[in-house]
């Protein structure tokens, strides 16, 4: 068949030379026991390098097995492993030195304990910190035995840091100040549930020598938020800001971050005690392009539209109105008009109608991600001006409005772009429907979920699993008029879980 003759073939005509030193090793190999062909390693002529290259494409799990193949492949192995995850329960304190003997190269560093166990303390963080000098990312989950000590001698012998990231931790801010001072090379700080600043006197935390290289920072659930106030306004290359779920006025705390100069182009607020004062105060970046308002009661259209007026590029926009009718179709309107760039817009629980819909797809021709959640009105006029006037449009998500089978179907001629639709808790939005919108267009995804409620009672749980008992933001003091507060969707929907199961329990004694 055209094939070429082997050439570690012999001849049928011919003799092989059993004095060939080839055929020796090859008759010794045959000859050989089954258990010495165990013995022989076909990966002893790979060089280190190239075995690590191929560590480095498996993961964790596939490397730990690896590494007990031999000697040679565990030493290999742990050499080339950069990122490590370790428990740092205290117990784990006698063999840190043995294990960071074997990974000598961790760069990336994550500490993580149960919250029933007593974490490592200061001296166990000061080896790991002697042992693995060049760390350029940390974490630290709840290592509540660390304190300012140990937070100083991190900072003394890792200097090179770039990310660090804590959560429910004890340290104070003497111990994040030694921080900030130490590494230089920061540019990513991440505090959620810093225990340790806890009380209303804890020292204002300034930018050190990382006020240069600083480019996001993360508060997340703190009592005394407010002194990261000097570090945020330090920090002068600051693009990414993110604030969640932290008491205290944050109005004059915005204030000051954007008085000056600044280079934010990424703000997140949620559940923050803040009105149109602080949303006028971020006006003031005229580089913002993700913009999240989460939960903020206080806030209204005119805060909105003052964002809207000022921050031209803007190209990603999340806002929860926590359905108080505050924000509607004239904050939206204004998006609409100055937001040309918007490729990404979320709206849950506010008002709007197809007046601020038309303006949105009429002057955002680039819009193409598009979520409508919780919003009573919106049903299927609405969906289908989005369906006729939004060209661009990719993926649409679609949850807890009026909408039916008539809005579902205008998708079957509209959007030409639209790969992939969400359809959840949407009653008069049937099978049927859907079924027909796939067979009229084979290339798009279409997701229904219009009978799911116990996801909701889930997520509502594990969100506040771990949260502090903070109290009613809706009620604190602030600089604007006070909404009426709402009730609490998530309590319902637990009740409403906890009946379901009282009453299917009596059912199954009664059979």
């Amino acid at each position: 068949m055209g094939q070429a003759p082997s050439t570690h073939g012999y001849p049928p005509d011919s003799v092989p030379d059993l004095s060939h030193p080839h055929h020796i090793h090859l008759c010794a190999s045959v000859a050989a026991p089954e258990a010495d062909w165990q013995l022989l390693d076909h990966t002893a002529e790979i060089p280190d390098e190239c075995l690590a290259l191929v560590f480095q494409s498996l993961s964790s799990g596939n490397r730990n097995s690896c590494s007990l193949v031999s000697r040679r492949w565990l030493a290999v192995e742990g050499q080339s492993r950069h990122r490590l995850t370790l428990n740092a329960a205290a117990q784990v304190a006698p063999k840190l030195s043995s294990i960071f003997t074997r990974f000598d190269s961790v760069t990336k560093l994550a500490l993580r304990c149960d919250r029933k166990s007593v974490s490592i303390d200061d001296d166990a963080l000061t080896l790991i910190s002697i042992r693995c000098p060049n760390l350029s990312r940390l974490k630290l989950r709840s290592c509540r035995e660390i304190s300012d000590a140990g937070m100083l001698a991190l900072a003394t012998n890792c200097k090179f840091l770039r990310k660090f990231s804590c959560g429910s931790c004890m340290f104070g801010a003497k111990g994040m100040s030694a921080l900030l001072d130490n590494c230089s090379s920061l540019e990513e700080l991440s505090v959620k549930r810093l225990r340790g600043i806890d009380d209303g006197f804890a020292e204002p935390i300034g930018s050190g020598a990382a006020a240069a290289a600083l480019k996001s920072i993360t508060l997340k659930e703190l009592y005394n938020g407010q002194c990261f106030g000097p570090l945020i306004v330090g920090s002068k290359n600051l693009k990414t800001l993110k604030i969640l779920r932290c008491l205290g006025d944050w109005d004059r705390m915005l204030e000051s971050i954007t008085s000056r100069k600044n280079c934010l182009s990424e703000i997140h607020l949620e559940r923050l005690q803040m009105s149109d004062f602080g949303l006028f105060a971020v006006s003031k970046c005229p580089n913002l392009e993700v913009f999240h308002l989460v939960k903020a009661p206080d806030c209204s259209n005119d805060g909105i539209l003052s964002i809207a007026e000022n921050c031209r590029v803007l190209r990603k926009v999340h806002i929860d109105g926590w359905r108080t009718n505050r924000i509607g179709d004239e904050g939206l309107i204004g998006i609409a008009k100055n937001s040309v760039n918007l490729v990404e817009l979320v709206l849950i629980g506010v008002n709007l109608s197809s007046v601020s819909l038309m303006a949105m797809a009429l002057n955002c021709q680039k819009l193409e991600r598009l979520a409508l959640c919780g919003s009573e009105n919106i049903g299927d006029a609405e969906i289908t001006c989005v369906a006729d006037k939004c060209v661009a449009l990719k993926k649409l998500c679609i949850k807890g409005c009026r909408v039916t089978d008539t809005g579902i179907e205008a998708f079957a001629f509209g959007c030409p772009n639209l790969v992939k639709i969400k359809v959840k808790k949407c009653r008069g939005v049937t099978s049927e429907a859907v079924d027909w919108l796939r067979a009229r267009r084979v290339t798009l995804s279409v997701s229904l979920d219009a009978d799911e409620m116990e996801p909701e009672v889930l997520e509502a749980a594990t969100a506040t699993d771990y949260a502090p008992d903070f109290p009613p933001i809706a009620n604190a003091p602030s600089t604007s008029n006070a909404a009426p507060r709402l009730p609490n969707k998530s309590r319902f929907s637990l009740l409403a879980c906890a009946f379901r199961r009282v009453s299917n329990a009596n059912a199954t004694s009664n059979v």
